[in-house]
């Protein structure tokens, strides 16, 4: 695992103080605008809290915007990686505390995660958590099942690379699954509760995989009727 520098958290620093006093003077003056009476400090907290999430969110897509993380791996010492170690401080900080609590509805969840960058088709929800949203593209009316995990990234010792997982229409990853990075799961395909997907492996349309790791072992499609 690679070490964060004192001028990768200096950045982050700077960009967390720009949120988090946007989210202050923003609620405030929402605050001053309306009558709150005795609810008037619960109130400026509460909304100090989703403010200052909204503008993490901002600033979060405006600094991947200007400095792109890019797919593939990152060499040690480059522009890559100092971007990734201020975008990994953003999670680590910001964005895994809510999205490992478990108390956020899921479709408030949703609407995180397509701020973060995943790609969410319609009617599409998960109550596990994706990890580097920005790097997973996902369907219509697919589930990511609960503690489900999508995992985008490959860290093991220093190496350090992201790689999309890409997954169709009516896709099912079963409660506690998880799914590594370079997966591409077609259209209507269960991955059945616990099983691990390894890294790469390319799940077809109606497939049913299970098992650690993952195999295939059956399938959701009927076969044809045998001639007589």
């Amino acid at each position: 695992m690679r070490k964060i520098s004192i001028w990768q958290v200096a950045v982050f620093a700077v960009l967390l103080t720009i949120t988090i006093t946007a989210g202050i003077i923003s609620s405030l003056t929402l605050a001053s605008m309306m009558p709150l009476g005795k609810y008037h400090e619960i109130v400026v907290v509460f909304n100090a809290l989703l403010l200052i999430y909204l503008f993490a969110l901002i600033v979060f897509r405006l600094f991947l915007a200007a400095f792109p993380l890019r797919v593939g791996e990152i060499p040690e010492n480059s522009q890559q990686e100092f971007i990734y170690h201020v975008y990994l401080l953003f999670y680590l900080i910001l964005f895994y505390p809510i999205l490992r609590s478990g108390f956020v509805p899921v479709p408030i969840m949703r609407l995180l995660y397509l701020g973060l960058g995943a790609k969410l088709g319609d009617n599409t929800y998960s109550s596990g958590i994706i990890l580097d949203a920005q790097f997973v593209e996902i369907g219509r009316n697919s589930i990511v099942g609960q503690y489900a995990l999508l995992v985008p990234h490959v860290i093991e010792g220093k190496k350090l690379a992201h790689y999309p997982i890409v997954m169709g229409n009516n896709v099912t990853i079963g409660a506690g699954a998880t799914v590594l990075s370079g997966v591409t799961i077609g259209d209507g395909a269960i991955v059945s509760t616990g099983a691990v997907v390894t890294k790469g492996s390319n799940i077809g349309p109606g497939e049913i995989w299970g098992g650690v790791p993952a195999k295939r072992i059956g399938s959701t499609l009927q076969s044809p009727p045998l001639s007589p």
